[in-house]
């Protein structure tokens, strides 16, 4: 079941309250700040999906079981944990506790503001004793304190009753259980182990450390009260190992109110010490008091108004992508805004699940939009993966390979990931984070970072593709045994995506090199060596069928027998829930979009011929069992002028969290596809690419679409571009002169100095529109792998 959340152009909303749907709502009202995050639970903890409290980087180390063991296996997992919950405040009124399932819920609605970036929630609520409140509860993760979190509760007397509140911090709730093995689940069970906790004044705080990982975790509460009560509420305080509690009590008239704002500060570290945290935890609690809930709440709207001055998207028409973007876009940014120099789990801090892990696809499709609307965060990022660069050296060691080779999944930067063939071969991770240091660097001008840590990447990964690849005796360079996006096929030789992402990162290498000589000669790097990149890169490999005339998504696909669609019925998908991975291996089917990515992040290496063939053929075998797939294919639908297509893909896309469609938004959002609304939106409707050469565009509307506008950093200012079906006009903000082009023409644009130009006409596609294998369509339920 899902949600109905209501079409509303700034936030999300929902009426009602039904607990078969909470676990989806507790995703989609996530709040964080990339430091912090809360899941959407109700106030009063009860009744729940799935509790959430998680802290970026905060885990536990675990046995990775396997039913044989082989060399170079991981040896530890790592799984996301529950930290001490600060959201929990529960009521009683007069001596029955407030719960959704019992007395009667008069009204009840949740809403998430997405300028304001609060979460509100208002009810009614009747005692099964006749005793009528009403409560009003805002909730924020801040972005503008790192390790805060505020809520401001209030509760109205319908009539006179005695109200008691019971604020509460909370360790140790447990979290489905990530593994079958009980060994994992007993460790995983209660992994906080209480080291002290304190009262001081009406301030609370716990400190506890994980079991195995030895992470040290402060979490610190304090309130301000106030009523307007003839009386003066009373506020008792108490901590224990697992549970702070602050207790406040005060007897209403009708029409009296109680205010409570809780402030709850969070910090963690596997090298600072627990008295450290606990000064820091604290201070950020007394610093928040101090200021007060109005001055922090502001504090939040202005963080957000400066993102959306460029990172805003407007959609005219089409009411609900509009809702989408805007919402993907809010989850985007907060799922990294103050993550300072950690991971963007796939998740974000929204749920558990994968554990909590990052994976390519944050490099591959978030950084993109992080670079092009919030780059302080993309840096931050980016400098997390280079702060694991040894754990990346370390595994190539143990694989026998030179240079840095970046683990698959991770929290840490240590490889997380038992099932070899979909993890320790996909090296094209590696190709997606020197991909997102060159675009960085091209989007920022920021040469500091690139000499004083995308260089070193850089290179480190070119040695790692010369150490893998193979030369031919024609002269031609390989990359045998490895897997691309699509999973559905594994330890192929030349993937094309994987080839050409290695290509575009040897020759980055290649250039970071010869301009960062210091760094180069630091690292060994001789002239010979940067030779012997660029020979690779000239004599890359890409596999193409010359009778079919379409590029082969590895060496010999195409000759592959292709998957029976027509045999496998609907509830047989997602294929590798009903079909072991060795048939899917050898068959033409495609789990994700793999070849028809490549058309897109490697869109210079293709002709509009070869992408309209491409695109055409493997259409009609990629089924979409994972959320990473509809962005690539509803760019290239667009780029090739099957608006319908297009447009069918993003109302997919749209859908994926705030419709449930793959039925597991409750184990978390899906970050990267709610990043890919973005890129759909602004490189298929926008028709923006990225290149050494710059930004172009080549608007196309669909129909239904009568304005739309995004914005783009750029060099520290913000590209403004508005089109419309007739007219395309650009506005750089401030800065020197940048040249951009459209429908492949150059313009130069001056700060101040708006651009206007025709859009280009429509175009008829060179291919009639593709079709999909049979039940998988743009917008048919699906479960996600």
């Amino acid at each position: 079941m899902t949600a109905a959340f209501r079409v509303e152009p700034w936030s999300v909303s929902v009426t009602g309250v039904d607990v078969e749907h909470l676990a989806q709502e507790e995703s989609v009202f996530g709040l964080s700040n990339g430091h912090v995050g809360w899941r959407g639970n109700l106030d009063e903890g009860d009744p729940r999906g799935v509790a959430g409290s998680y802290l970026n980087g905060v885990f536990e180390d675990h046995p990775m079981p396997y039913a044989e063991d082989g060399y170079g296996y991981p040896e530890t997992g790592q799984s996301v944990i529950n930290v001490p919950n600060g959201q929990l405040i529960r009521l009683l009124v007069d001596d029955e506790p407030f719960d959704v399932e019992h007395g009667t819920v008069h009204r009840h609605e949740r809403r998430l503001d997405l300028r304001d970036g609060t979460l509100h929630r208002e009810l009614e609520w009747e005692s099964a004793e006749g005793r009528r409140v009403q409560v009003a509860s805002t909730r924020l993760v801040s972005l503008r304190h790192r390790s805060l979190a505020a809520v401001r509760y209030r509760v109205t007397a319908l009539e006179s009753v005695a109200v008691t509140v019971l604020s509460e911090v909370l360790a140790n709730e447990p979290l489905p259980s990530p593994h079958a093995d009980p060994r994992v689940q007993e460790l995983l069970s209660r992994p906080l182990q209480a080291v002290d906790s304190a009262v001081l004044g009406s301030r609370t705080t716990l400190l506890h450390r994980t079991r195995r990982s030895g992470i040290h975790v402060a979490v610190s509460a304090d309130h301000t009260v106030s009523s307007t009560a003839a009386t003066v509420p009373t506020v008792t305080v108490e901590a224990d190992r697992d549970l702070a509690r602050t207790r406040i009590h005060v007897a209403l008239a009708a029409g009296e109110e109680l205010e409570v704002v809780k402030f709850v500060g969070h910090e963690w570290s596997d090298s600072l010490t627990p008295q450290t945290l606990r000064d820091r935890a604290d201070e950020a609690v007394e610093e928040a008091v101090r200021l007060g809930w109005e001055a922090v709440a502001t504090g939040q709207r202005e963080a957000l108004d400066a993102y959306w001055e460029c990172g805003d998207v407007r959609v005219d028409g089409d009411p609900r992508l509009q809702q989408a973007v805007r919402y993907a876009l809010f989850q985007v940014f907060q799922a990294a805004a103050r993550a300072e120099v950690r991971s963007v789990p796939g998740k974000g801090l929204t749920g558990s699940g994968y554990e909590g892990h990052t994976f390519w696809d944050f490099e591959a499709f978030v950084l993109p939009v992080l670079t092009s609307t919030a780059p302080d965060a993309a840096l931050q990022a980016l400098r997390w993966r280079y702060a694991t660069l040894d754990h990346a050296r370390e595994r190539a060691r143990t694989l026998h390979l030179d240079g840095a080779t970046f683990a698959w999944r991770t929290i840490d930067g240590r490889e997380s990931s038992g099932y070899w063939p979909a993890s320790t071969a996909a090296f094209h991770i590696n190709a997606a984070v020197a991909g997102a240091v060159m675009q960085y660097v091209r989007a920022t001008g920021d040469r500091d970072f690139e000499r004083d840590a995308g260089a070193e990447i850089l290179i480190e990964t070119a040695r790692l593709w010369l150490s893998l690849g193979r030369w031919d005796d024609d002269g031609g360079f390989h990359l045998d045994g490895v897997t691309g996006p699509d999973e559905y096929s594994a330890i192929v030789d030349d993937n094309t995506y994987t080839n050409l992402a290695a290509r575009r990162n040897l020759r980055g290498a290649v250039a970071a090199a010869r301009r960062h000589i210091e760094v180069a000669e630091r690292l060994g790097v001789d002239d010979a060596e940067v030779s012997r990149w660029n020979d690779a890169a000239d004599a890359m490999t890409v596999p193409f069928d010359e009778r079919r005339r379409v590029h082969e998504q590895f060496a010999g696909s195409t000759r592959h027998a292709v998957w029976d669609f027509d045999a496998t019925r609907p509830e047989q998908y997602p294929l590798h829930s009903h079909f072991p991975y060795f048939d899917l291996y050898r068959k033409q089917v495609a789990k994700q979009a793999d070849l028809v990515l490549a058309l897109y992040t490697e869109h210079e290496e293709f002709t509009r011929e070869e992408k309209a063939r491409a695109f055409a053929y493997y259409e009609a075998l990629t089924v979409r069992d994972s959320s990473l797939s509809a962005m690539a294919q509803a760019v290239i639908a667009a780029e090739l002028w099957h608006l319908d297509l297009a447009a069918a893909y993003l109302a997919e896309l749209a859908a994926l969290d705030l419709d449930d469609l793959h039925g597991n938004t409750a184990e978390g959002l899906h970050i990267a596809a709610l990043a890919g609304i973005w890129t759909g939106v602004t490189a298929g409707y926008g028709g923006m690419r990225d290149s050494d050469a710059g930004l172009s565009f080549h608007p196309r509307l669909p129909r239904n679409i009568t304005r739309l506008g995004f914005g783009v950093r750029l060099h520290g200012c913000i590209l403004h571009v508005d089109i419309t079906p007739d007219d395309t006009t650009y506005r750089l903000s401030a800065g020197d002169p940048v040249t951009v082009r459209h429908a492949g023409r150059a313009v130069q644009l001056t700060a101040g100095e708006p651009v206007t130009l025709p859009t280009p006409p429509p175009e008829s596609p060179l291919t009639p529109e593709p079709s999909q294998p049979r039940w998988r369509e743009p917008g048919e339920a699906r479960e996600d792998g």
